[in-house]
């Protein structure tokens, strides 16, 4: 059976034709294909990671446009159970309403609460000198020019936010996210249907389901954080209110906003509440701390717990642990969309884990 081929070659030589050799690329070892897939693999996850660090920005919008279009659908799912009409007219409508409520927000900030923001700000600032004069005299804080610490840290916060920078930058990049959004909630299944089809085929019904349930934690999370944003806003405001500490209508409003990012919302806004709470007056501010306990206790140990079991339950860690990294990669997005990635990543890994069970 050998004989031939080197026959045939023997004879191709003494006629003196070309006879193909093997080429580098060619490989008949089976362990030597084995290893080459296996650096092929790491070589595409490199390059992936590469691309993920350069095309850092357009993927975070991409995100946030998803991310967007499960609140919408989100909404337009839960509006069904009381309105049975057309799904584009439910998304009509939600969408509609949600742009109002951002419009009056915006509308109401700008006239109603623009010189409290102004004595917002001068608190803040008259409150951190006097922390700071209380350690300096303490001796927990060395004398000295403290201009050059704050412009360190005005610079750690300012590269944190290096992608909104600019008031341009920030509309085109939340225009980009509402178009995405608003686009993949008109019709949902023709995305699925269009990633699907870059996939083999065997591998669509397992894209289905994941994408499925993906969507469905995603949505039930949404809702839990839309849910604790108006808890958190409309409760500092009435508090706040019934302890007479100033500014409560614009406070109300940052920890309504705030509380869309997990733990490091929630630190923010209570800094602000206790600031402003101690500038009108020692009773005051145990007020604003009464405050802020009673809000987090209840969003930590009613809300949360009661979101974390109908979808996936985030170790509080495990989400601070994302925000840092990806505030630091990819800025004030990642910080934003650090919660529903890593939520979506761990759906994705249980499912991943159960199928191989399954298969098994």
């Amino acid at each position: 059976m050998s004989s031939g081929p080197r026959k045939s070659k023997a004879a191709a030589s003494a006629a003196g034709s070309h006879v193909e050799q093997p080429g580098p690329t060619e490989i008949h070892d089976a362990r030597m294909v084995a290893e080459v897939k296996r650096a092929a693999i790491w070589l595409g996850m490199a390059l992936l990671v590469v691309g993920m660090v350069v095309l850092a920005q357009p993927i975070m919008l991409i995100i946030g446009g998803l991310v967007f279009a499960v609140i919408l659908d989100g909404g337009t799912r839960l509006l069904r159970r009381v309105l049975p009409i057309g799904r584009g007219w439910r998304l009509a409508i939600v969408t509609l309403a949600g742009f109002a409520f951002i419009g009056w927000t915006f509308f109401y900030a700008g006239t109603t609460l623009a010189g409290q923001a102004e004595e917002l700000r001068s608190v803040v600032a008259a409150q951190s000198e006097r922390l700071t004069g209380y350690l300096r005299q303490s001796g927990l804080m060395p004398k000295g020019d403290m201009s050059q610490v704050g412009g360190q840290l005005l610079g750690g916060v300012g590269r944190l936010t290096t992608a909104l920078s600019t008031a341009v930058g920030a509309l085109s990049s939340i225009l980009m996210i509402l178009v995405i959004g608003i686009f993949v909630a008109i019709e949902p299944k023709l995305y699925d249907r269009g990633v699907a089809w870059m996939l083999p085929t065997n591998s669509r019904d397992g894209f289905y389901e994941l994408s499925n349930k993906v969507g469905f934690t995603l949505r039930r999370l949404m809702f839990g954080r839309i849910v604790g944003m108006v808890v958190e806003g409309v409760g500092t405001w009435l508090l706040l209110l019934a302890g007479g500490v100033p500014m409560a209508a614009l406070l109300g409003l940052l920890t309504g906003l705030l509380a869309f990012i997990p733990n490091i919302g929630a630190i923010v806004s209570g800094v602000l509440m206790v600031a402003v709470g101690f500038s009108a007056g020692s009773d005051a501010g145990i007020w604003a701390i009464a405050t802020y306990l009673i809000v987090q206790t209840i969003d930590g140990y009613v809300i949360v717990p009661y979101v974390a079991r109908r979808t996936v339950d985030l170790a509080p860690a495990l989400v601070l642990a994302a925000q840092l990294i990806f505030g630091a990669l990819f800025g004030l997005m990642g910080l934003l969309l650090a919660d529903p990635i890593v939520a979506a990543v761990k759906v994705a890994l249980e499912n991943w884990a159960k199928r191989g069970a399954d298969k098994s």
